[in-house]
């Protein structure tokens, strides 16, 4: 018979899958990274994808196709979605990793550190006790992974890189049940905004604290999460402390 059906330019596809989140029938499907119609009696031709794409790439002609399948349509999604709950059982195969060692990223467990534990420094003999508490690595903002498992449930602290040298007790007073991250607006000459955001966004972060130096250029950290928060879309509790180069907290 011929109908009304979709039409899909994959040249100026952006395989951006807006069109196939918007179709309730799933009749479009992402392949090799384009939209494709997987099958003529899934579409309903009512348009429900048109205004979703971005690119102008789906419009709609006039053709011998299938007609619209209802049942058919009712069994694929049923299918979809018991696939998609078998998927969100079955824990997802650990990646490889093949980037430089030092940004595989990982969770921290201390051992209680030895009273002798700096002992082995030059100019240091007193036995004196200072575990880290750092609990994951990478720290630095550029280098970590938008997704980890030490962000499920994190209370997030960002802080500037001098911070932890200017404030002698840093670790116990900061980094202490945090997942850290570390950076310098001025040295990395990057707005961190949308690495920020994509975590806040995409993780279940429960708070964040910002620890800044009372230099003006520290400045565009805090403002980095101020606009990450808002673009994330989230509530999310946030501080904010200055530290002074003479290491004390100022606010």
């Amino acid at each position: 018979m011929k109908r009304t059906i979709v039409k899909i330019d994959e040249e100026k596809c952006n395989g951006c899958g807006a069109c196939a989140a918007a179709c309730q029938e799933g009749a479009i499907a992402m392949i090799d990274g384009k939209a494709k119609l997987i099958r003529d009696d899934y579409c309903d031709g009512l348009g429900n994808c048109l205004p979703a794409c971005p690119a102008d790439a789906i419009s709609f002609e006039e053709r011998e196709a299938a007609a619209y399948d209802h049942e058919a349509v009712l069994a694929h999604m049923a299918a979809r979605k018991a696939a998609a709950i078998a998927a969100a059982d079955t824990p997802a195969p650990k990646p490889e990793f093949t980037g430089c060692p030092g940004s595989m990223s990982r969770t921290i467990t201390h051992a209680p550190a030895p009273a002798s534990n700096n002992a082995a420094i030059p100019g240091h003999t007193a036995p004196v006790s200072m575990e880290s508490r750092l609990s994951q690595w990478p720290v630095q903002i550029k280098l970590v992974p938008v997704r980890a498992p030490y962000f499920d449930g994190a209370k997030l602290l960002v802080a500037a890189d001098c911070t932890a040298y200017a404030y002698g007790n840093f670790h116990n007073d900061f980094i202490d049940g945090h997942v850290t991250l570390i950076g310098c607006p001025k040295l990395d000459s990057v707005d961190y905004s949308e690495k920020l955001t994509e975590i806040i966004r995409n993780n279940d972060i429960q708070s964040v604290t910002v620890v800044r130096m009372e230099v003006p250029c520290c400045g565009g950290i805090e403002a980095a999460v101020k606009n990450a928060l808002m673009a994330s879309g989230k509530f999310i509790p946030w501080q904010v402390y200055t530290i002074g180069t003479y290491g004390r907290i100022l606010k």
